[in-house]
C-alpha cells in the first residue's frame, strides 16, 4: 500500500499538459514528494482533456491536484487569487510552468517563497532565458507588436515584479533567492540560475518500450493557429512530407483548429490522431513509427529523450521564409531557426526549400 508523503511546502502552477508532465519530471529528479499542483485550467477542450488524465497520473505519485476554473467568467480570477493565498503564503518552494502567463505572473506578486523552480515549457523556455539574461520584458516569441495594449498596461507591474522575483539576486545580497531551471532544451542561462537536465527519466521508467510499426507518423504544430506560418503552405509541406515518407498518422497539436484537420485529412489522406496525453507519453507508450517527422518544435528535443533506447528516428523539416505570414513577429524565423538548429540526434530534412517554391 502506498504510503502518504510528508508535505515539503512545494506549490506547482501548471496551465498545460506538457507543463504538468515536466512538473512530475522534476519531482522524480529532485525527489520532491507530495506536491499541491495547482491546475489553472485552459478554455480549449483538448488542452482540459489531456490535463484531466495528467492529473490523475500526478495523482498516482503521490501528489495533491488542485483544479482551478480559473478562466469561468469574470469573477474566475478574483476568485481563484482569493482561494490559493493562504497556499501562497505558506509555500517554500513555487514551481511554475510558464512565466510568461499573466495569471503566474499575478501570482508570484502574492508569495513569499525564496526557492523558485521553471520546469521546462519547451521552446518558450529558451526565449524566457533569453530575455531574463538581457533583461527585458516577458513577451512571447510569437508576439507582434509593442506589447502596449491597454491590457499589457494594466498587467505591467506586475509582469516587472515578476522578472524581479525571476533574477537571481546579486552575490552578497541582504535577500537571497535560489532561482532554478528544469529543462530538455539548450540554454545558457545567467549567472545565479541553476540548471538541472530533464531527460524524461520519469517518462521512460513510467512507460514503454513501445511496440514500433513499420510506418512514418507527422507531429502537427500551431503555428498556422498563432499566426506564424501561412495554412496553405503548411498543408502543402504535411501533403509532400507524407507523400515522400510514407507517412500514415498525423498527431495533431492540441490548439490546432478542426477546420484545418478536416481540410488536412482531405488533402492528404492522412489519419488524424488527437492524443489524449502529451505526445511524449503517447510516443513511449506506443505503437509509434520508426520515423517521426515533425516541425521545428519542442518535440524534435524532447522525443529523442524519451525514447531513448529505441530505433525511433526523428526528422525535422525547417521552416522556409516564405511560409511565414505578413503578420508574424520579426523573431520568428531566427527563433525557428535556432530550434531546429540546437536539436540533438534528429535527422535536418534538405528539401524544406524545394516545398517553398512547389
Amino acid at each position: 500500500m502506498r504510503t502518504t508523503p510528508t508535505d515539503t511546502g512545494t506549490l506547482a502552477f501548471v496551465e498545460s499538459p506538457v507543463q504538468l508532465l515536466n512538473v512530475l519530471e522534476w519531482a522524480h529528479t529532485a525527489q520532491a514528494t507530495a506536491l499541491t499542483v495547482v491546475v489553472l485550467s485552459p478554455h480549449d477542450p483538448m488542452s482540459r482533456g489531456q490535463l484531466r488524465r495528467m492529473a490523475e497520473l500526478a495523482r498516482d505519485e503521490g501528489h495533491s491536484v488542485r483544479w482551478e476554473e480559473a478562466r469561468g467568467g469574470p469573477t474566475a480570477p478574483m476568485r481563484t487569487i482569493g482561494g490559493l493565498t493562504p497556499l501562497l503564503r505558506r509555500a517554500r518552494r513555487v514551481v511554475l510552468g510558464d512565466p510568461f502567463s499573466r495569471y503566474v505572473q499575478l501570482l508570484l506578486t502574492l508569495t513569499k517563497a525564496r526557492d523558485l523552480v521553471v520546469v521546462d515549457d519547451g521552446t518558450a523556455t529558451m526565449e524566457f532565458i533569453g530575455q531574463l539574461a538581457r533583461g527585458e520584458r516577458l513577451v512571447r516569441w510569437h508576439r507582434h507588436g509593442t506589447g502596449r495594449g491597454a491590457r499589457d498596461l494594466i498587467f505591467a507591474p506586475f509582469s516587472a515584479t515578476a522578472r524581479r522575483r525571476l533574477t537571481p539576486a546579486p552575490d552578497g545580497g541582504r535577500r537571497r533567492r535560489t532561482i532554478g531551471l528544469f529543462s530538455s532544451m539548450p540554454v545558457e542561462v545567467p549567472p545565479g540560475v541553476h540548471v538541472t537536465a530533464n531527460d524524461f527519466a520519469w517518462t521512460r521508467a513510467r512507460f514503454g518500450p513501445p511496440r514500433l510499426t513499420r510506418g512514418t507518423d507527422i507531429v502537427g504544430t500551431s503555428l498556422v493557429e498563432t499566426g506564424v506560418v501561412d495554412a496553405d503552405r503548411y498543408l502543402e509541406a504535411v501533403r509532400v512530407l507524407a507523400r515522400t515518407h510514407g507517412a500514415t498518422r498525423y498527431f495533431a497539436h492540441r490548439r490546432e483548429s478542426t477546420d484545418k484537420l478536416r481540410r488536412l485529412t482531405g488533402e492528404t489522406g492522412l489519419e488524424v490522431v488527437r492524443p489524449d496525453l502529451p505526445l511524449e507519453l503517447i510516443a513511449r507508450r506506443g505503437p509509434i513509427g520508426r520515423l517521426i517527422l515533425s516541425f521545428p518544435s519542442t518535440v524534435v528535443h524532447t522525443l529523442p529523450l524519451a525514447l531513448q533506447g529505441t530505433e525511433v528516428r526523428v526528422a525535422v523539416c525547417d521552416i522556409d521564409p516564405s511560409w511565414l505570414t505578413a503578420g508574424a513577429s520579426p523573431r520568428a524565423q531566427g527563433f525557428l531557426d535556432g530550434v531546429t538548429g540546437t536539436a540533438r540526434d534528429v535527422q535536418r530534412l534538405q528539401f524544406a526549400r524545394k516545398l517553398a517554391t512547389g
